[in-house]
């Protein structure tokens, strides 16, 4: 995760934001039959509230994460590496970044959903110390959802 360095995305960066959803995700649509979430996500809204996140590496916006407080959980609802950034620990950068948030609000864990049609994403969460919770059909969409439970540091 070295030279990966997080900030709060800006107005300057939504069109980014879209770009980075766009190119991560549009493998998936001929798959899902149609686009999946993250591509049509209000980027804009995202920074108005304060919740989006760039992840820079090389001075290159590679990555995002779309994060905040839910449910008394810390709730990861859009995350997206750049293919040109894959396989660099971007990814694994963001969710670190979002377990960092929950344990700053002392939240006992997260949690995100993904299309069962990426399915990377069903092995790379796991990997991570996500499980399984539930399997839904929501706007169209056959998603799952994983949590990963974090003890607070002293």
């Amino acid at each position: 995760m070295a030279g990966v360095w997080i900030r709060r995305a800006s107005v300057g960066d939504v069109s980014t934001l879209s770009q980075i959803a766009k190119a991560a995700y549009s493998p998936y649509v001929v798959r899902m039959g149609q686009k999946p979430a993250p591509m049509v996500s209000d980027f804009a809204a995202y920074v108005a509230a304060g919740v989006a996140y760039v992840a820079e590496a090389s001075g290159i916006a590679a990555g995002y994460i779309a994060t905040y407080e839910k449910d008394a959980g810390q709730f990861i609802e859009n995350v997206a590496v750049h293919p040109d950034h894959q396989g660099e620990g971007i990814g694994r950068a963001l969710l670190h970044f979002a377990e960092q948030e929950a344990d700053d609000n002392c939240l006992a864990r997260l949690f995100l959903y993904t299309n069962v049609n990426i399915i990377k994403n069903l092995n790379f969460y796991p990997q991570l110390g996500y499980v399984e919770t539930s399997r839904v059909s929501e706007d169209g969409f056959d998603i799952i959802y994983f949590e990963k439970r974090i003890t607070h540091e002293s």
